[in-house]
């Protein structure tokens, strides 16, 4: 039987890994990847109850708190890629302006529902964005919430949302949707992602292989070409 890692990964990451590294990687070395794609918030959920895994994938500040809690190797980390914001439409739907403050603003009020994740970094960040800008109660009492997953779904599956807020490496990984532009420069947050090695693994050569595969050259292509940035 072909040997295999349990990967518990961002979903920031998603379109670089499934689309170029994982299939490179598991032709070259032969090692299958059974990745579970969630929010950092969850992944750190089923940390702390011990779940199984080799590898995990999440935001910086979540895989210092894993080293600092003893369930990953502060020297077998690798830091990827930095995740964006943005706002995405329906292909070939009208695309407000997200430029400036008051544009964004405006074009969060203007929509029918604005679609996020409650689970998400995105979507939390949205949540304190909206009260920043004074129009949460109007925005809540329209918007499309999902528990998790990707928001840019609720464009193209016959909801009311017909904007989309998220890391626009998530944005671009559901077809038919266009993203319309980053947030604008003083609203926006950018994530950064680290690949850890989970302390308890028994596949730690395997998981040193996978670790090194993302921060190859073609990976940082990869991140580049799906809406990441590089640091």
């Amino acid at each position: 039987m072909a040997d295999s890692l349990l990967v518990l990964s961002g979903l920031a990451v998603q379109g670089a890994v499934e689309k170029f590294i994982r299939p490179a990687f598991e032709k070259g070395t032969g090692i299958r990847l059974d990745v579970r794609w969630e929010p950092t918030t969850l992944i750190m959920k089923a940390m702390a109850a011990n779940e199984k895994a080799d590898i995990v994938i999440v935001s910086d500040e979540a895989a210092g708190q894993l080293v600092q809690q003893g369930k990953t190797f502060a020297d077998h980390q690798a830091k990827l890629a930095l995740a964006v914001l943005g706002v995405a439409v329906k292909a070939g739907a009208k695309k407000p302006d997200v430029s400036t403050t008051d544009a964004f603003r405006k074009a969060l009020l203007d929509a029918r529902s604005v679609a996020y994740s409650r689970a998400g970094a995105s979507g939390i960040h949205f949540e304190k964005l909206i009260e920043k800008l004074g129009i949460a109660e109007p925005v809540r009492a329209k918007a499309t919430v999902i528990p998790s997953g990707m928001t840019a779904e609720q464009l193209v599956n016959g909801s009311k949302a017909d904007l989309a807020v998220q890391q626009i490496s998530e944005l671009l990984t559901i077809d038919g949707i266009e993203v319309v532009g980053p947030y604008p420069p003083d609203l926006q947050f950018a994530t950064g992602f680290t690949a850890a090695i989970v302390k308890g693994s028994e596949k730690v050569e395997s998981a040193a292989k996978f670790l090194k595969a993302l921060t190859t050259a073609e990976a940082f292509k990869a991140y580049k070409n799906t809406g990441l940035e590089l640091r």
